[in-house]
């Protein structure tokens, strides 16, 4: 397995939510949903449209099994307002073509980033960028390394620092002004 990194790049996030858009409401909509949640890929796909509906996302971690609440914020809200709207409430968020009312395969949704990623010239991307995206910008705007921890349910701060890349930009900072 790759080990994967947030996209640091506010541009590059830019850019990748046109080129999904551009092609698919869907697809943009899962990276849009999931670099505002913080959500697994497991979490993401087993969403419904009545979840879109609601001000919380209430769910059962599949890894974890813990239960798990996120907010809804405006900016996700927004988004998803036009394609919920006159979709079913048993309906997968981000449904198959495939099937009756299937979602999206795991490998489908990396497939989808990976091309995204490609557009923008980023490597290092999997299904956990869109999660490690949210914690390494939370964490940029809120210096609350407690507050993601809790977030995402990890056992210290110090994976929680490493898991969005931070411990790494450090490193690199430290690096640059180095020298002997």
């Amino acid at each position: 397995m790759n080990f994967v990194q947030p996209i640091r790049d506010m541009d590059q996030i830019y850019y990748i939510k046109r080129f999904l858009r551009e092609r698919s409401e869907r697809n943009y909509l899962l990276f849009v949903t999931g670099i505002n949640s913080g959500l697994r890929i497991s979490d993401l796909l087993r969403l419904r449209v009545r979840d879109a509906k609601r001000m919380y996302i209430d769910l059962r971690e599949k890894k974890t099994g813990k239960q798990k609440r996120i907010k809804i914020n405006k900016a996700l809200k927004k988004a998803l307002a036009d394609y919920i709207k006159d979709r079913d409430d048993q309906e997968f968020l981000f449904k198959s073509r495939e099937g009756l009312n299937k979602p999206i395969s795991r490998s489908t949704a990396y497939n989808i980033l990976k091309e995204a990623a490609e557009y923008v010239g980023l490597d290092g991307i999997g299904t956990h960028t869109m999660r490690k995206t949210f914690g390494y910008w939370h964490y940029k705007k809120f210096k609350d390394v407690a507050l993601l921890q809790e977030i995402f349910n990890h056992s210290s701060p110090d994976v929680t620092l490493r898991y969005i890349g931070i411990t790494q930009d450090t490193m690199d900072q430290t690096m640059d002004a180095f020298s002997l």
